[in-house]
């Protein structure tokens, strides 16, 4: 049986840990996901079973190179941000891979601040609003003061996607995507390491930074190993591919997250405060980002209106986009609506509105993604402004929504407006990035679905 040239790709999440494998043309010819219980760390907080995922990957790969159907060519690795696993002098894990959304000590977070010059410098020297834990340098920095004999047993500090290839290649290696996502880390209008990272200590631990293009190292001499990629700054690599003109990607999901990688100014405070950030793309480019919590109010909501109106929660799904139900909202006046700070807090307006008021789940429904189309423009501008995008591409769940889509191009009216489908964006963007060291066939034009939305038709 002749095996099928292929590139194994480890797409590590916090909930979903999978293994894929592609073909040549980037269809995914093998997957498999394993779920893992967390455990807890010294203070009780859960946190990642980094030892059984080790095992995990060491076995999983063993497998699918050993089986009879794939040529494994190479492989790579994305995996979720704001992570360490520390390393001994014998190359050996030391300690647990705290969770980014452990509570982070107040008063040693005051004292980072004030000995660095307060949370709008370091903020927007890092592109990195203040976080806690999410900013992941500041687990470093905690360890160094709260647990200073640990701390001085670390010889180096892997983000996560650089120890799963640390894992299978032995090598190690620092990636500028995972520095470069709000780590408070990197110093981007030096485009080094900051200041307070070479004060502390902190910038000895981190192994080289290698090229996300590059190979990290070889098993047995013949598979290269790419050094991984933070999954965020993966899942844009699909779209830099197959697109040449500026473009924002609007990732939906729990968050509405507003990428634009054509947007290189250094955040200001208001941005930062308005909740957006910076990423580094997998070229060490700035990409501007905002976030909104769409999703998640979304989810809260058609559950209230599910039990209001006596509906299927997942009802939503049937609701077409109806210009009669358009035409009778208050849709100008919340889409003229884009400056005030108050558009911008966690809820719509929809959590005030009184359900009585409207005659049909169709109708609430209308309202309730005009609120967040409210919102949504309010969030995108941030990042827009003083770009030259012309498109915008929506994945994840909004853009299968046609209610969304719809008004959502009517408050763009100048922009091309598309829902775009990506299989498995952050483990393909892994793949492609190391395309030359295992695919002599021309990079695929036909790796993005996309469906055109047009503003809605006045009547």
């Amino acid at each position: 049986m002749i095996k099928i040239p292929a590139i194994a790709i480890f797409d590590i999440g916090k909930t979903n840990k999978k293994l894929l494998v592609f073909d040549e043309n980037y269809r995914v010819l093998h997957e498999e996901s394993k779920p893992m219980t967390e455990i807890t760390d010294e203070d009780g907080f859960p946190c990642e079973d980094v030892h059984t995922l080790t095992e995990w990957v060491k076995s999983s790969f063993d497998a699918v190179l050993q089986g009879s159907k794939f040529e494994i060519k190479t492989v790579n690795f994305s995996a979720y941000g704001a992570s360490f696993v520390h390393l001994d002098d014998e190359l050996n894990v030391l300690l647990p891979l705290y969770n980014y959304l452990k509570p982070y000590p107040q008063e040693l977070q005051k004292l980072f601040y004030d000995t660095y010059g307060g949370e709008s410098k370091v903020s927007k020297e890092t592109a990195s609003p203040v976080l806690g834990n999410l900013n992941s340098g500041m687990q470093l920095y905690r360890l160094k003061y709260q647990r200073p004999e640990v701390f001085g047993k670390i010889k180096y500090a892997l983000h996560l996607p650089q120890y799963l290839s640390f894992i299978l290649c032995g090598k190690l290696f620092t990636d500028i995507t995972s520095i470069g996502c709000h780590t408070n880390l990197w110093d981007y209008r030096k485009k080094k390491y900051h200041d307070w990272v070479q004060k502390e200590g902190i910038a000895e631990k981190f192994p080289d930074v290698l090229d996300c293009k590059a190979i990290a190292g070889y098993i047995d001499d013949t598979i290269p190993v790419g050094a991984g990629l933070h999954d965020s700054s993966s899942a844009l690599i699909p779209y830099f591919t197959s697109f040449n003109d500026p473009f924002i990607l609007l990732s939906t999901g729990t968050w509405c997250i507003t990428l634009n990688p054509f947007n290189h100014t250094l955040l200001s405070d208001f941005e930062l405060h308005q909740d957006c950030l910076s990423y580094l793309s997998y070229e060490g480019n700035p990409v501007k980002a905002s976030r909104l919590f769409a999703g998640y109010e979304h989810e809260q909501q058609t559950k209230k209106l599910a039990a209001f109106f006596k509906l299927s929660e997942d009802y939503y799904k049937t609701v077409e986009c109806d210009q009669d139900i358009i035409d009778q909202l208050e849709l100008g006046k919340a889409f003229s609506k884009k400056g005030a700070d108050d558009v911008m807090i966690q809820q719509s307006v929809f959590a005030k509105r009184d359900l009585k008021k409207f005659s049909s789940y169709e109708q609430a429904y209308h309202q309730l993604i005009a609120d967040l189309i409210t919102q949504q423009l309010y969030s995108t501008n941030l990042v827009l402004k003083g770009t030259s995008v012309k498109r915008i591409f929506v994945d994840g769940g909004f853009g299968k929504n046609p209610v969304f889509m719809h008004m959502l191009a009517e408050v763009f009216p100048g922009i091309e407006i598309y829902a775009a489908s990506v299989a498995q964006a952050s483990a393909l963007g892994a793949a492609l990035v190391i395309h030359d060291h295992w695919n002599s066939k021309p990079l695929p034009t036909d790796i993005i679905e996309l469906k055109y939305y047009s503003g809605l038709q006045k009547r």
